[in-house]
């Protein structure tokens, strides 16, 4: 296969990922909720981190309630999905350093560092909303964590993830109907 048919592939069986966003929109409202609470601020933050563990399994479950191919173990480009994501990961170490340092604004670098690892999707499932969310994300991150708290950002990135989803279900249907 051409490689422009293995992305067409990709995008068809894993409909552009939106079963790894819809999990991010649950992901987030646990972010939200913790940093709604009482809770001390250093113990936020670390369950914070602890939100991002079931993102796979999440992602899973949702990937069968939609039916989508998780795996699409035919396709040789699913591995290069899993190295965009691993990418993220040294970024990481970013929000940890917030941790310690300015704890107030971890959950916004955390929002930027997922804003900004969604580039590489753009041109994985040719998709104008990775490319443009990938882009304002970040900003608007930014801008909503420096003005305001933790709880801000969280609710923002909520709204961004539904309006994430919409998106990238407009762009698998007129998809399909352009099979």
């Amino acid at each position: 296969m051409k490689l422009d048919e293995l992305r067409n592939d990709c995008i068809l069986k894993q409909k552009r990922g939106l079963h790894f966003i819809i999990a991010s929109v649950f992901i987030w409202t646990a972010i939200l909720i913790i940093h709604l609470s009482k809770l001390p601020l250093e113990t936020k933050n670390l369950f914070t981190f602890c939100c991002s563990a079931p993102l796979m399994p999440l992602a899973f479950l949702i990937s069968k309630l939609i039916g989508i191919d998780f795996q699409n173990k035919t396709n040789p480009l699913t591995n290069l999905g899993i190295i965009f994501s691993a990418g993220q990961m040294p970024y990481l170490l970013i929000a940890m350093w917030a941790f310690s340092e300015v704890p107030e604004k971890m959950v916004m670098i955390y929002g930027i560092i997922f804003g900004a690892h969604l580039m590489p999707y753009g041109w994985f499932y040719r998709s104008k909303t990775y490319y443009v969310l990938s882009v304002l994300i970040p900003i608007a991150v930014l801008i909503t964590g420096v003005i305001f708290n933790s709880s801000a950002v969280a609710l923002l990135m909520i709204f961004v993830e539904i309006v994430f989803c919409i998106c990238l279900i407009i762009e698998n249907r007129i998809k399909q109907r352009l099979r």
